[in-house]
């Protein structure tokens, strides 16, 4: 129990820059949710729980509904999803997913990001192995045990299922997102996620202190900064 794990980080945005790189990134990732899944939010509750998101995260409706529209229209850019690992500053674990439609172009601006902060992008499989693929549903409420009961009734493999203020908090593994929250949906009325997201989450921590830090806030940023990707995790604990 008790184990942690980080929201994505641009969901704050202060400035107007900040913000339109930040409607972009959804609308690409519900645009190819839409198409990939189907553009009905009913019946793909990957779109649905992503919807869910970026309303949280002040995305404007009209936002939302022209990547949904584009999906349903058949046309549009061709994205294919990225992913690159290496290690940050002070060795620390990082995976970086992207959403491209130039995979070259993508791979020379995320490799820009490592060597201008002294960082080391590495093969695939360099470092995921160390991080756990889970799917992650959090709502309020006060019976865990109920909520276990559902789970384990659908046959749903929890990994790990904790209780704390009041929130709820379900770890399972990514492939069992979907099995998982139509249970928890279907058993419990007008359930609303708090969190609903698919995330790799680190077995370990690595600890960035020192002239470390000012580097990884730089690499983050830098890399936060490029349209083409979506999520950036990794394991590092600044102290």
């Amino acid at each position: 129990m008790g184990r942690a794990y980080q929201n994505r980080k641009d969901s704050m945005a202060k400035t107007a820059a900040a913000k339109t790189r930040v409607y972009s990134k959804y609308g690409r990732e519900i645009y190819v949710c839409a198409k990939s899944g189907g553009p009905d939010p009913a019946a793909n509750l990957t779109l649905r729980g992503l919807i869910d998101r970026a309303k949280k995260d002040q995305v404007p409706g009209h936002v939302i509904e022209k990547a949904i529209d584009k999906a349903r229209g058949g046309a549009g850019e061709d994205f294919s999803a990225a992913r690159y690992e290496g290690f940050g500053p002070g060795n620390c674990m990082v995976i970086v997913d992207c959403l491209t439609d130039n995979p070259n172009r993508t791979f020379g601006d995320v490799r820009l990001c490592f060597t201008k902060t002294k960082c080391k992008i590495g093969t695939p499989g360099s470092v995921s192995h160390m991080f756990d693929h889970c799917a992650i549903l959090a709502f309020h409420g006060e019976d865990e045990e109920a909520a276990l009961e559902v789970l384990m009734m659908a046959d749903v493999d929890v990994t790990d299922i904790e209780s704390e203020g009041g929130l709820i908090t379900v770890f399972t593994p990514n492939t069992e997102y979907f099995k998982a929250k139509q249970a928890l949906t279907e058993a419990f009325e007008g359930l609303e996620f708090e969190v609903d997201e698919i995330q790799f989450l680190p077995q370990t921590s690595t600890e960035v202190s020192g002239d470390d830090v000012e580097m990884f806030e730089k690499f983050i940023d830098m890399l936060d900064d490029l349209d083409d990707v979506q999520n950036v995790y990794h394991n590092a604990q600044i102290v």
